[in-house]
């Protein structure tokens, strides 16, 4: 059986870290890893999506529509543009975070009223969490992703020490201790 899992954001939100890190601890467990990530206008904001694939032999990197056990999303109207990658018994892991986009801020399209009592009608497996917030409590609101991680990290069957090793190996040895507490901090929001 191969587990899919799709990551959602907009650029500088750390979606290709955190792919990397799902990617290094699925290897770590002894899985074939593919991934594919698309981050056209990531440095300016735009949107980036992440797909790791993860089993015993996995022949393509790209998600099929309906099949991903977890969608992760960095910001709340994301996960949103990536409905139809989730499995109907697949868990949306959100973050409340709300980054919006020029074409709303320039007057254009509003950016829409979305919050956790409405992504729950679209997502019946719904863990919302305050991230950032809780992210900016650690000392570091970059470490918000790896909050994401943590919480998403209970929906999959991946070890914690091959996630705890998969971070170590992944961030810089200044913001190790941060990082490492903000995937203990998510893991205790799927709860």
């Amino acid at each position: 059986m191969t587990t899919s899992v799709v990551l959602v954001g907009v650029g500088g939100q750390g979606i290709l870290l955190a792919s990397e890190i799902i990617a290094q601890t699925a290897a770590a467990a002894g899985h074939d890893v593919k991934t594919n990530e698309v981050h056209g206008m990531a440095q300016r904001g735009g949107s980036v999506v992440a797909q790791i694939r993860y089993g015993k032999e996995v022949f393509s990197p790209l998600v099929a529509k309906k099949t991903a056990k977890v969608l992760g999303s960095l910001e709340r109207l994301e996960c949103l543009r990536y409905i139809d990658y989730l499995a109907d018994d697949g868990c949306a892991v959100v973050s409340d975070q709300k980054i919006i986009p020029v074409t709303s801020s320039s007057g254009g399209t509003p950016y829409p009223d979305i919050d956790e009592k409405m992504l729950s009608q679209y997502f019946p497996k719904l863990v919302y969490l305050q991230a950032v917030d809780w992210a900016a409590e650690l000392g570091n609101v970059r470490a918000a992703n790896i909050i994401l991680l943590g919480a998403l990290s209970v929906h999959l069957d991946l070890p914690e020490d091959a996630w705890l090793e998969a971070v170590r190996q992944s961030v810089k040895a200044k913001f190790l201790d941060i990082n490492l507490r903000a995937f203990q901090r998510g893991r205790t929001a799927s709860f």
